[in-house]
C-alpha cells in the first residue's frame, strides 16, 4: 500500500498538516465516481499545501477526501451516501468492499504515522502544536450568486470546539491576535477577519489529537474562506495564496513564545 500522504519532519513543536489538499484518486477508484475532477477539487482545499511551510514538519495528504477523508472519524472517513459529501452523488454504483477496505487501511496507516510524530514531539518538546490548515466555500449559490453572509462566514474560522481552553486558551488567543493583528496583503490598513468557532468547530484529526494527547498537543482547525481563489474554477490569486502565507508566518513566533510560558 502505498502513501497517502507526504511529510517533512523538523525539529520544533510546530506542525502544519493540509489533509484536505490532495486531489489524486486511486485509478480503480476513477471509473467509479459519480463526480468530476472540477467538482471534486470545489469540495477539496486547493492550495493550503503552500501555507504547511511555515512550520518546520509539514503534513499533506496527496489524494483526495473523496478516496477518504482524514478528517473525519474512522467510521465516516469513506464517503458512501450523498448524505456523507453535502448531497452529492459521488458514486455512480457503490464502490467494491475491498475498494473500501483499501480506503479504510489507508486512513489507520495514515494515523498511525501522525501518532508516531506527534509522540515523537511529546518526548523531544514537551508540548506541540498543530496547524489543521483547511479552506472552506462561501458562494455556494453560484459563481455570479451572492456570497454567503460575512456575519456568519469570518474570513479565518479557528476550529476550538474539542480543544481544553483552560489549559491552552493563552495559545490560541495569542495566535488570533497574532493572525488579524498585522497588514495583510501589502495593505497597511487591511486586516484578516480572524474569528472562534463561527463556521466551524474543527473535525475529526483536531479530535483525535486531544483525545491521544490531552496534556500535550494543541490543534487549531485553521479554516480560510476562499476569498483567496475562485471556488468555481479554482483559479487563485496567488498574491492572495502568498499573503496568507506571510500573514501565518507572522504569527508562528507567537505561538512558540505561548508554549514556552505553559
Amino acid at each position: 500500500m502505498s502513501r497517502i500522504w507526504t511529510e517533512v519532519l523538523g525539529d520544533s513543536p510546530l506542525v502544519a498538516t493540509a489533509v484536505h489538499a490532495g486531489h489524486a484518486m486511486r485509478e480503480e477508484l476513477l471509473p467509479l465516481s459519480g463526480l468530476t475532477a472540477a467538482q471534486r477539487l470545489q469540495e477539496e482545499d486547493p492550495f493550503t499545501d503552500r501555507w504547511t511551510e511555515v512550520a518546520a514538519t509539514r503534513i499533506v495528504a496527496t489524494h483526495s477526501r473523496f478516496q477518504v477523508d482524514l478528517n473525519r472519524p474512522p467510521e465516516q472517513c469513506v464517503y458512501l451516501s450523498p448524505e456523507d459529501a453535502w448531497g452529492l452523488q459521488v458514486w455512480k454504483q457503490p464502490p467494491p468492499e475491498e475498494a473500501v477496505r483499501r480506503s479504510r487501511a489507508e486512513y489507520a496507516a495514515f494515523y498511525s504515522n501522525l501518532e508516531q510524530i506527534l509522540a515523537g514531539l511529546e518526548r523531544t518538546h514537551g508540548r506541540f502544536v498543530v496547524l489543521d490548515l483547511h479552506s472552506y466555500n462561501h458562494r455556494r449559490a453560484g459563481p455570479d450568486g451572492p456570497p454567503a453572509s460575512e456575519a456568519e462566514n469570518p474570513e479565518v474560522n479557528i476550529g476550538t470546539g474539542s480543544l481544553d481552553r483552560t489549559h491552552w486558551g493563552a495559545v490560541v488567543d495569542r495566535f488570533m491576535a497574532d493572525l488579524g493583528g498585522g497588514p495583510f496583503s501589502m495593505d497597511p490598513t487591511r486586516r484578516l477577519d480572524v474569528r472562534e468557532n463561527v463556521k466551524f468547530q474543527g473535525g475529526g484529526m483536531s479530535r483525535w489529537i486531544h483525545q491521544r494527547f490531552p496534556q500535550s498537543g494543541c490543534a487549531l482547525a485553521v479554516e480560510f474562506k476562499k476569498f483567496f481563489m475562485d471556488e468555481w474554477t479554482g483559479e487563485p490569486d496567488h498574491a492572495l495564496v502568498a499573503a496568507i502565507t506571510e500573514s501565518l508566518r507572522g504569527a508562528v513566533p507567537g505561538i512558540l513564545e505561548e508554549l514556552r510560558c505553559l
